[in-house]
């Protein structure tokens, strides 16, 4: 069950375990070095609003372990995460586990990665996309800021 963030990131200049908050203003660094790491968390009914409550661009993850698309993209959004720590915040929603959310979003059809900018749902791919359309229409929500 490999599409369960860890609590820990490996800081990817100098090697050093950090913890990774779920909930944070800013965006996490590394203890020893001040690199920004990779924000890749998951969250749940009771944590989601703290979770995308940031100045980070966020990327939600609306998700289930059974769906295969799901698993197919979960690589793409952990590299967006790693190539743009700093900016963007993924996390990750498991809609069997967190019905609330999943009803909030209107979640019918997973994967649905929604892009949000001050808690706002600013865009929305619903069903596995290419890779370089996630990348593509983060780089748009950071240009629209």
């Amino acid at each position: 069950m490999g599409a369960m963030a860890s609590p820990f990131v490996a800081c990817p200049s100098c090697g050093t375990k950090n913890r990774l908050p779920v909930a944070a203003g800013g965006h996490p660094r590394c203890a020893k070095c001040k690199t920004n790491l990779p924000w890749l968390v998951d969250a749940g009914d009771t944590d989601f609003a703290a979770a995308i409550d940031t100045r980070a661009l966020v990327v939600v993850d609306l998700w289930a372990p059974w769906c295969g698309p799901c698993r197919m993209i979960a690589p793409v959004l952990d590299k967006l995460s790693q190539d743009m720590a700093g900016k963007v915040k993924v996390v990750k929603v498991n809609v069997d586990e967190a019905p609330m959310i999943a009803q909030q979003y209107k979640a019918q059809s997973i994967p649905m990665v929604l892009i949000m900018d001050g808690g706002t749902v600013v865009d929305t791919l619903i069903g596995a996309q290419p890779g370089p359309t996630y990348r593509r229409r983060v780089d748009g929500a950071l240009a629209r800021r």
